[in-house]
Parts: structure tokens; C-alpha cells; sequence
């Protein structure tokens, strides 16, 4: 038994609609195969070699040579762990921004005023805050050692020279940097939730603490998973204010970052082939950190319904 095939024709309307769909879709499909796609694969496959950016890529494949390098390299698992350290910032920085957000989102006078005040150091140029941050830090003649001078008599820890202040030094920095966006998102957050939920909590007798428990918390807790990814994902790309304020990687080493490190290799040292194989371990270590948070994110973040 033979069944008669139907050929459907368009109309020429339908068929000039199909054309500008694919001319609109091309440009972004294109963007994103030259700038996305073929530099990440381009990437994955320099990362295999020992490729200089002046020799030949493809006839210095080495294959796994770069990443055993790597794992066996002391400034590597270093500078993983001062990354890892500086992410007790993040913690730090939400917590205050959930504070002055709060109190920001009271009527006091000259509101609008401290709010642009918080967010101007998040609009500032990165490398600027970072000059002006290493000058409050220096030990002879900083802000910081001058004031702790005045007080005691006696002079200031050397904030940028000393391997434990060296830290504690770039997460100030970094803490105040981020603060003004972290305080923006939760201030936000905090104006979207009904305030028929405080009225109704108010009268069951609830106190201030069990309102922001049981209320502002778990309602806010959509931007404090916003916060927490992109705080994560930008904690690991730390580099800027490492290379600003301490250019060498800070005494024995102890304020470089994974990107600092990356940068060292491939670009001071020229190993362009090594650098790439960094990259990718840090790409797979944020995608399978990001991956967790969102697998996680059922458990405790809540919507208001």
C-alpha cells in the first residue's frame, strides 16, 4: 500500500520571514563560535604543548606533560591555597551587605547619598583603587601605619611585606571593592519582599531576630545565591590588585593567585602552552563548584510564591 506524499509549499511571506530569522540568529551564533567556542578549543589543544605563541603550535604536542608539571609544582598548590584563602572574604562581605542593606532600607536622611557613596568603589577602575589601596597599606608612610603610629606610639605591621599581613591586607581590599554591589543586590532584594509578611509576623508577636530569621533570610536567600556564584566564580579570577600591589607575588610567594600564576607562566616566562593548561584547570574547578551550587540550590533558596 503506497501513501501519496503531501509537499507542503510556503508562501513567499514564510519563506522571507525564515531568511531574516537566520540573518538576526548569524551575528550572535558567529560572535559566539569566534570568541567563545574556537578559543576555548583552541585552548584544550595549546594546553597539550609547549607552545611559546613564536613556535609552532602543532609540532610541540606533548600531551599530558603541562598538567603533571602542574600538580608537581609547590607555587601552584601555593597559590591555589592563598586563592582559597582570600574567598573568607566573600563570607565577610555578604554579611555586611545584608547589614547596611538593612539599614539603608530604613528612612534615614541622606540615603540615596550613602548608597551611591557604597557602590562608587564597585564603578571605580580596578587598577586605581588598587595604587591608592597599596599607598593606605605602605609601612613607611601609609594611612593605616600612621594612624595604628598615632595611637600607640609604636609602629604598624608591614602590611604588604609580611606573609601572613599580606593577606589579611588584599581581603580588606577585596571586601571593600565588592561590597558596594553586594549591598545594591541585597537592598534590592529586601524592597521586593511583601511587607504584609512582617505585618502578619508582627502580629503572631514575633520579635525582630525571628522576623530576619524566619522572614528576610529565606527570602533573600535568591540574591544570596546570585552573590555567593558570582562572588565564587570572581574569586577565583583574582588578579588585578595581586599584580597591582604586590608584582612579585608578595613575600615567598604568599599573595599570588591561580591567575597570578597563570600570567607568570605565560607571559613572563612565555610558556603559553603551560598558562593554557591553568586556564583549564581552573575553568573545570569553577564549572564543577558552580555545578554543586546549583545542584544545591533546591535546599535552601527560596522564592516568595
Amino acid at each position: 500500500m503506497s501513501k501519496n506524499k503531501v509537499k507542503v509549499q510556503r508562501s513567499a511571506m514564510a519563506k522571507r520571514e525564515e531568511r531574516w530569522a537566520w540573518l538576526f540568529i548569524a551575528p550572535p551564533f558567529i560572535g559566539f563560535m569566534l570568541f567563545m567556542a574556537y578559543p576555548i578549543v583552541f585552548a584544550i589543544i595549546a594546553s597539550t604543548s609547549k607552545w611559546t605563541g613564536i613556535n609552532s603550535l602543532w609540532g610541540n604536542i606533548v600531551g599530558l606533560q603541562n598538567y603533571i608539571k602542574i600538580f608537581s609544582d609547590i607555587k601552584f598548590w601555593k597559590s591555589m591555597g592563598t586563592t582559597i584563602i582570600y574567598m573568607i572574604g566573600i563570607p565577610i562581605g555578604m554579611i555586611l551587605g545584608i547589614l547596611i542593606a538593612m539599614g539603608l532600607n530604613r528612612k534615614i536622611p541622606g540615603k540615596r547619598f550613602l548608597t551611591t557613596m557604597y557602590y562608587v568603589p564597585v564603578v571605580s577602575s580596578l587598577v586605581a583603587v588598587s595604587i591608592l589601596w597599596a599607598w593606605v597599606f605602605n609601612y613607611d608612610y601609609g594611612l593605616l601605619n600612621g594612624i595604628y603610629k598615632l595611637l600607640t606610639g609604636m609602629h604598624g605591621p608591614n602590611w604588604l611585606g609580611d606573609e601572613q599581613m599580606v593577606k589579611v591586607s588584599l581581603i580588606i581590599f577585596m571586601v571593600w571593592k565588592g561590597l558596594g554591589g553586594t549591598v545594591i543586590l541585597y537592598l534590592a532584594g529586601l524592597q521586593n519582599i511583601p511587607q504584609d509578611y512582617y505585618e502578619a509576623a508582627m502580629i503572631d508577636g514575633a520579635n525582630g531576630w525571628e522576623k530576619f530569621r524566619n522572614i528576610t533570610l529565606p527570602l533573600l536567600s535568591p540574591v544570596t545565591f546570585y552573590v555567593l556564584i558570582t562572588s565564587l566564580i570572581g574569586g577565583f579570577q583574582v588578579f588585578v590588585e595581586v599584580q597591582v600591589m604586590t608584582p612579585s607575588g608578595g613575600p615567598n610567594y604568599s599573595s599570588a593567585t591561580v591567575v597570578f600564576y597563570l600570567y607568570e607562566k605565560a607571559f613572563t616566562n612565555g610558556q603559553l602552552g603551560y598558562g593554557s593548561a591553568v586556564a583549564v584547570i581552573l575553568a573545570i574547578i569553577i564549572f564543577i563548584i558552580t555545578a554543586i551550587n546549583f545542584w544545591g540550590q533546591d535546599k535552601w533558596v527560596k522564592t516568595i510564591d
